[in-house]
């Protein structure tokens, strides 16, 4: 599309400023990159500097103008094109190819907002909320970016767009529309710096609504789409209007750098946009688009072709030229033997050329011979100059993180793992702690609640099963005495660490890609509902919060390093807490054993401990509402229970089993021991087990 595509099989180039974009836009797509800050937090800066309005109800009023306008230029190309299947072809095609980047990340800006340290926190909550709507909450490949994958499927667009990082290698498309969401990506792997500009840099998607190169697709092909799922100003899923919801956030924030991000969206949409009409008025001309087509088919061709003299030179030369101006080539061609003009059913190079017993068979794809066919039959009209608007270039490298400091003990560990943001050494002792911790839980595992073997039955009927014997052990446990009022408030707040970060273990399901797939959509609902659903008084932090405050204890913010020692807490009970915070980071490393952790973790209580919770707080007046929740959402029919063994049945049952037969049994152990990771053996030989295997992981990570 606009701009040239720098790649070399595949891959971005990254010396090259102008394909930063792409090479930015792989690297922000994946979860467990959390990006360095330092002199790259700086750069991300120094692009949004804009000058202008501050006030966002100007600011929105004048993106809207400018969408309709905008949008209004698209649909009369449209409409100039309706009745000529051929270039209406052509711009529905360039339109959603070059929207494509945008499109299929719609919203995952949002994805690193919330954290352990902040999921009380209002603003947060009210952004979670419309970042639900977008990822399709609780549904499957329901996602904004789900729709847009769709679009492309509809078209027969979509072999470069599953994960939507592949697309930097699709060299149909340029650079320019890569700038926008890669940008927007990195901010959000970098969300305690850049809070503010997400939020403002948003509210301008939501406010411009559908892009208007695809409101140009929506006319000519009005049944292509979910359109109502493109529009990023959609309500969906009866959950907050989107633009009033982030409007409400921002209005906590710093008014200066949410106007920053909003006017940064707005130059950079409007460029990008502009660029692609441009792009796609040429487009309408046979010439441009085959134009195009030697230019990207030149290099590998010019390796071939010494011996074809065409015009005086060899097409070898000629197609080394034409990698970075066809105009010459494109002017021979149509003077050639190969070519007849206004006839390419009697043109050798879309017929003999390409057929099986040619020289050139399989060398054009077939839409890449419709390309040619249409340029042929256009001919002898004058072959206009295939022009291209490159990109502005995107100043933003990453560099190498700086190393920074390892954590000295679980207190400081936690602290630091609290927020998303991290450094390489903090990275390494998190992935070195779960190593640890698995290790440890796989030590002796002869006995275990989960069977030996997963089959295709599923895991329904061992969850019912769990849960009678929950009940028995409940009932068993009648004449049990009641702890006393002070041992009660100390396992309270002994405990305060591991349920202030509810739900902890499943942050990295916030991720875009695994909070609408077919397993991710299970724990990123469930993290949701940790949350309240975007309600505070549902937020189970702050509810546990309520029931300390009862107890006469007041803890500083969870997020603070104060709270990390405060003197209250014993040192033990920061080690679990930080394995799940740990393991939050590596929600693709670490799958299986999450899928076994949240399993064991939604079914812990419910039908027995939290009953015994209830009536040992019921009996020293303290509210009963933590434990009475936990066990209604927690249920194993219709709750996180439930739902924690269809993630696990869903992995089971579409792993791929290349690897031979035992691959997934070695995947169900993996889960198993994940299982057991709630409450591994503490034995010397156990953790010796578990500092080997740090060791050994350590190890291969190095040798990698």
């Amino acid at each position: 599309m606009s701009g040239r595509s720098d790649t070399v099989s595949g891959r971005p180039d990254t010396a090259d400023p102008a394909a930063a974009a792409r090479a930015l836009y792989v690297r922000a797509a994946d979860p467990e990159d959390p990006l360095p800050g330092g002199e790259f937090s700086a750069a991300l800066a120094r692009e949004l500097v804009t000058e202008g309005s501050t006030g966002l109800d100007a600011l929105c009023a004048e993106v809207r103008v400018w969408a309709a306008a905008e949008t209004g230029r698209y649909l009369t190309l449209a409409a100039e094109h309706a009745e000529h299947a051929e270039s209406g072809d052509v711009l529905v095609r360039r339109a959603a190819l070059g929207s494509a980047p945008l499109a299929l990340v719609s919203g995952a800006w949002l994805q690193w907002l919330s954290a352990p340290a902040n999921a009380d926190d209002p603003l947060v909550l009210r952004v979670l909320a419309v970042y639900a709507g977008d990822v399709g909450v609780g549904h499957p490949a329901a996602s904004r970016g789900a729709a847009g994958l769709a679009l492309l499927r509809h078209l027969r667009l979509s072999e470069n767009a599953v994960p939507p990082a592949r697309l930097a290698g699709d060299q149909r498309l340029g650079d320019g529309p890569f700038r926008l969401p890669a940008v927007l990506l990195a901010m959000s792997r970098r969300p305690g710096e850049f809070q503010a500009e997400i939020l403002g840099a948003d509210l301008c998607l939501r406010a411009a609504g559908l892009v208007p190169a695809l409101a140009l697709v929506k006319a000519l092909k009005p049944g292509a789409a979910d359109w109502d799922a493109l529009d990023p100003s959609s309500t969906r899923l009866d959950g907050p209007a989107p633009e009033a919801g982030i409007r409400a956030a921002a209005e906590g924030l710093d008014p200066d750098r949410v106007a920053t991000g909003f006017r940064w969206a707005r130059r950079e949409l409007g460029e990008w946009s502009g660029a692609l009409y441009g792009e796609l008025a040429a487009a309408t001309d046979p010439a441009f688009e085959m134009a195009e087509l030697l230019r990207l088919r030149a290099r590998e061709g010019s390796v071939y072709h010494h011996t074809f003299d065409l015009a005086g030179r060899s097409l070898a030369e000629w197609l080394r030229e034409a990698q970075t101006d066809a105009t010459g080539l494109l002017a021979v061609l149509a003077e050639s033997k190969l070519v007849k003009p206004g006839r390419s059913k009697a043109s050798a190079l879309v017929n003999g050329l390409v057929s099986e017993r040619g020289p050139m068979f399989r060398v054009f794809a077939p839409e890449d011979l419709a390309i040619v066919r249409r340029w042929i039959d256009a001919l002898p009209a004058p072959s206009p100059v295939a022009h291209e608007t490159p990109a502005r270039p995107l100043h933003v490298t990453v560099p190498p993180a700086q190393k920074g400091t390892t954590p000295t003990n679980p207190r400081d560990a936690y602290h630091q793992l609290l927020t998303r943001e991290g450094t390489p050494a903090l990275q390494r002792y998190a992935r070195d702690y779960v190593h640890a911790w698995l290790g440890r839980s796989a030590h002796r595992m002869t006995t275990h609640p989960l069977p030996d073997v997963w089959t295709s039955a599923g895991l329904r009927p061992w969850l019912a099963d769990q849960h009678d014997r929950h009940g028995e052990e409940f009932e068993a446990s009648a004449e049990t005495p009641m702890p006393s009022r002070e041992d009660l408030i100390d396992s309270t707040v002994q405990l305060a660490p591991l349920t202030l970060i509810d739900g902890g273990w499943l942050q990295g399901f916030c991720d875009y890609g695994h909070a609408s797939g077919d397993i991710g959509h299970f724990l990123f609902e469930t993290y949701w509902d940790e949350l309240g659903n975007g309600e505070a008084k549902l937020n189970h932090p702050l509810i546990y919060r309520e029931v300390l405050a009862e107890m006469g204890v007041e803890l500083p913010d969870t997020g603070s390093a104060e709270f990390a020692h405060w003197t209250g807490f014993r040192d033990g009970s920061f080690a679990l807490p930080v394995f799940w915070l740990a393991i939050g980071r590596f929600p693709r490393t670490f799958l299986p054993e999450i899928l076994g952790l949240n399993l064991a973790m939604e079914l812990s209580g419910v039908g027995g401990t939290y009953r015994r919770a209830r009536l040992a707080l019921d009996t020293y007046g303290f509210s009963t509402r933590f434990v009475d929740i936990h066990n209604t959402i927690d249920n194993v029919a219709t709750g996180h229970s439930a739902w924690a063994a269809d993630a696990v049945d869903t992995f089971l049952a579409t792993a791929p089993d290349s690897r031979g037969a035992g691959a997934r049994d070695e995947l169900w152990q993996r889960v198993r021991v994940g299982y057991r990771a709630l409450n591994p053996p503490d034995t010397f030989s156990s953790r010796l087990a578990g500092r080997v295997a740090a060791r050994k992981a350590a190890a291969r990570t190095a040798a990698i």
